[in-house]
Parts: structure tokens; sequence; C-alpha cells
């Protein structure tokens, strides 16, 4: 059983920076694919970044593009988020995801899930 857990989130205002961390725990396959979604109230979860599982490939999201870093540590098992010019729109709950399918982006291609953390960006 694959557990995640979140931190980091918090509430900032606009340009500037949180970096969440999602710590990994129980899953046998090594190098397994890792993504950061995000949710606003009323709106569909989307994908803000992914990474490969010995992270040399990483995809962000167009409007994440330049301001946000995924990274990871595989021998602490864990993913980063480094989130840079934070703006307003990018308030959401932040979810980290794993997937046992390679180069997945969509939120259906992810199989496990943290419970997510809030990230509130003021104006």
């Amino acid at each position: 059983q694959v557990q995640l857990v979140e931190s980091g989130g918090g509430s900032v205002q606009a340009g500037g920076s949180l970096r969440l961390s999602c710590v990994v725990s129980g899953y046998t396959y090594v190098n397994i694919r890792m993504g950061w979604f995000r949710q606003a109230p009323g709106k569909e979860r989307e994908g803000v970044a992914a990474i490969s599982g010995d992270g040399r490939a990483t995809t962000h999201a167009g409007a994440v593009k330049g301001r946000f870093t995924i990274s990871r540590d595989n021998a602490k098992n864990t993913l980063y988020l480094q989130m840079n010019s934070l703006k307003p729109e990018d308030t959401a709950m932040y979810y980290c995801a794993a997937s046992h399918t390679p180069g997945a982006w969509g939120s259906t291609d992810f199989d496990y899930w943290g419970q997510g953390t809030q990230v509130t960006v003021s104006s």
C-alpha cells in the first residue's frame, strides 16, 4: 500500500514562494512516476507537473512553466514542488500522486494520492 504525505502548503502573498514536499512510503516499484496536481473550488483537478521515475524527465503545465519546478530525491523517497512567483490563480489544493503508468500526466493515470495541501495566494 503506497502512502503519500504532503507538507509545505500555506498562505502567501502574490510573488511569494512555497516549497511542497511529499514523502512516499510503501511502494514496491522503484522509481515510480510522480506528479503534482491542483484543484481549485468548483474546478476540475489539473496536472501541474510530473517527473519520471529516475528524475531525468519532467513536464510542467504551461500555466506554471518557468515558475514551478518538480524534483525528487529518490534516496529520501521524497517529491518536491518548488513554487516561485506565485499568483492568485495558483490558489488551490495541491495533491501529490504516484503512478505505475510510464509518462502519465492525467489524473486518471495516477494510482495513489496524498491528502492534499492548501496553497493560498493573496493579491
